[in-house]
């Protein structure tokens, strides 16, 4: 039993380190890691619990180390077989089960043909649980997002577990689902429907972005290239403007600013009349930047 924790928290250690890596997309040493997870005896508790299946899907979508890929995908072709031997196993008892109540009762009903069950479908990874109302809410919101235009059908993404990781990331750091919880699941949803942004819900869905990276992405880091070069000349115009008005005109204490009081200004002058009319006098204070006209 001892052991068997001892190697719970190994992985649960191992977890978090891939989940760093991710992150920060730096996979250096990660193939020493799956090594170290390839010799642990894995038991379908410590799957559920450390949710190291997670960690290595994401890991397998961001490297491009052959080795590291081939061995993330033996992992979890190898996790995989444990789930569906479980769930094997479940059915069998379900339906031994269930053939001793067929048994008692077969006397009241008819003979007839036995319509063949339909085997339960094996996830992997798992989805992250949740019986919270508005997390569930979240998650269908974040579900229809990505499946916008239908980008996820021809690359064949998992929209369900998408979902599920990212909403599962977020209350991860928020820890509630507070107002800014409720603010972060929004913005996620409206950049990932944004028609003129597809590129970034598309690179969600095929690995390009992790759940993990948009669930803390600002508003600046999720806009469409084509808004953050207009976010980028705004910001070089008000510069410029602003050393325009610091480098242009004539420093002068002849005038009195009407906000801070002070006489520290710079003046320019330009003919906005006619040419037998005086000049108009722009001023700028260089305390406070209050600006005004002296005709």
């Amino acid at each position: 039993m001892a052991a068997r924790e001892e190697d719970g928290e190994e992985v649960l250690r191992i977890a978090r380190k891939l989940d760093k890596m991710v992150s920060k997309k730096n996979t250096e040493g990660a193939l020493d890691l799956l090594k170290q997870l390839k010799s642990v005896t894995m038991s379908l508790d410590m799957l559920e619990s450390t949710r190291i299946g997670m960690s290595v899907n994401a890991l397998r979508k961001q490297c491009s180390e052959e080795e590291v890929i081939a061995l993330s995908k033996s992992l979890i072709k190898s996790w995989k077989k444990l789930l569906d031997s479980s769930e094997q196993r479940g059915r069998e008892r379900s339906q031994s089960s269930s053939s001793s109540k067929d048994e008692s009762s077969s006397a009241k009903k008819s003979d007839g043909p036995k319509s063949p069950s339909t085997p339960k479908m094996t996830r992997f990874p798992p989805l992250p649980v949740t019986s919270n109302s508005v997390r569930t809410k979240c998650r269908e919101m974040l579900i229809a997002a990505l499946q916008t235009d239908g980008d996820y059908i021809a690359i064949g993404s998992d929209c369900d577990l998408l979902a599920a990781q990212i909403e599962e990331a977020v209350f991860e750091e928020i820890q509630n689902t507070d107002m800014k919880y409720k603010n972060r699941i929004r913005s996620r949803i409206a950049n990932l429907k944004d028609s003129k942004n597809p590129d970034l819900r598309k690179n969600v869905l095929c690995g390009g972005i992790t759940p993990e990276q948009i669930a803390v992405m600002s508003c600046e880091e999720m806009a469409s290239n084509e808004l953050k070069e207009m976010r980028k000349a705004m910001t070089k115009a008000a510069i410029e403007e602003h050393q325009m008005a610091k480098t242009g005109g004539t420093q002068t204490d002849l005038f009195t600013c009407g906000k801070c009081k002070k006489k520290n200004c710079t003046y320019t002058q330009v003919q906005t009349r006619s040419a037998d009319e005086p000049m108009t006098t722009f001023v700028v204070c260089n305390d406070c930047g209050n600006r005004w006209k002296f005709c």
